[in-house]
């Protein structure tokens, strides 16, 4: 019984030594936030661009493969794919020409994640404002690239 006993606390005093010797987790490495937003920008600049151009292909490049698009008014579009269906469609019903604009506010990030806040303007071929908002972006670094996995936006235009 002794034995047994000696024996408990042994393995008890091998299992905190153990486990006070590994190694502590690795913390997220700092992340630039004045180098990364210019990056995160010109990924707008291109959003934007594609829309402009109604280029479907170029507005879902910021996506990734299993992104979710949060959108007013409909149910959340499911991919990368079906962004990009999405997006076609609503490139081919477009008869206004409007101008999207989009400016990066803040951005928080860790190592792998960043989470961009901005805002919107959409502005008609004449110059008018039609709509403006907020949208919140998050990126995943996937392969030392930045991609696009849920996107919402909200419009500050009261409705009519």
């Amino acid at each position: 019984m002794r034995r047994t006993f000696n024996m408990a606390i042994l393995a008890s005093f091998a299992a905190i030594i153990f486990t006070a010797c590994s190694a502590p987790a690795e913390a997220p490495k700092a992340v630039d936030l004045e180098k990364l937003k210019p990056e995160i920008q010109a990924m707008e600049d291109a959003y934007a661009a594609g829309e402009v151009a109604k280029d479907a292909d170029a507005v879902t490049a910021y996506y990734a493969d299993d992104a979710v698009s949060f959108n007013r008014n409909e149910e959340p579009t499911k991919g990368k794919a079906g962004i990009r269906e999405r997006k076609a469609k609503q490139f081919a019903a477009d008869s206004l020409g409007n101008k999207p604009t989009y400016k990066v506010v803040d951005l928080f990030a860790d190592g792998k994640t960043v989470v961009e806040i901005g805002e919107y303007t959409q502005t008609s071929p004449a110059g008018q404002v039609v709509d403006k908002g907020f949208y919140m972006s998050y990126f995943e670094n996937r392969d030392g690239k930045y991609k696009c996995v849920r996107d919402m936006s909200v419009t500050t235009i009261p409705v009519k």
